[in-house]
């Protein structure tokens, strides 16, 4: 087994772990945020980074149990990728120059690879929320006059 193969196995371990465990989640989803912010990223990160937000927004739903559509295996591989992301000793240690994110990314490319049909599902549900909680361009406002039924004098 590959030093990546480990890192890949201790990450994929720690999120079946945590995964039960919202607040633990919500630390893990907080750091990847944070890191992803982080200047010094190569060419390849930015590539995937748009991917990298959706993953995260797909993770912070499942918590908060607004969308629930996605497969159990979906989810640790989504935790997992974040888990390895977020662990700075890694198969290559974030901390060496221009080196240290290759790993983090070629793992992240796998998952959101072997995920992305769910991502896009994911993705599309957002879109809709969106598109749902806008007014419809065929709302009509209107004003509406009381009128005195039988029997009730008008003023």
């Amino acid at each position: 087994m590959t030093t990546k193969e480990k890192a890949y196995e201790r990450a994929r371990k720690k999120a079946e772990k945590v995964v039960g465990d919202p607040e633990k989640v919500k630390k893990i989803v907080n750091s990847a945020l944070n890191k992803a912010s982080s200047a010094g990223y190569s060419s390849q990160f930015q590539e995937i980074a748009d991917k990298l937000q959706a993953l995260v927004r797909l993770v912070k739903s499942w918590l908060n149990k607004e969308y629930r559509s996605t497969p159990w295996q979906t989810i640790i591989l989504a935790v997992t990728a974040l888990v390895y992301f977020v662990t700075p000793f890694d198969a290559i240690f974030d901390f060496i120059p221009l080196l240290g994110f290759a790993d983090d990314v070629a793992i992240l490319t796998a998952v959101l690879s072997s995920i992305n049909h769910d991502l896009d599902k994911f993705i599309e549900w957002e879109q809709n929320l969106v598109q749902n909680d806008e007014p419809s361009a065929s709302t009509v406002d209107a004003d509406f006059e009381e009128v005195a039924g039988e029997g009730e004098a008008e003023d």
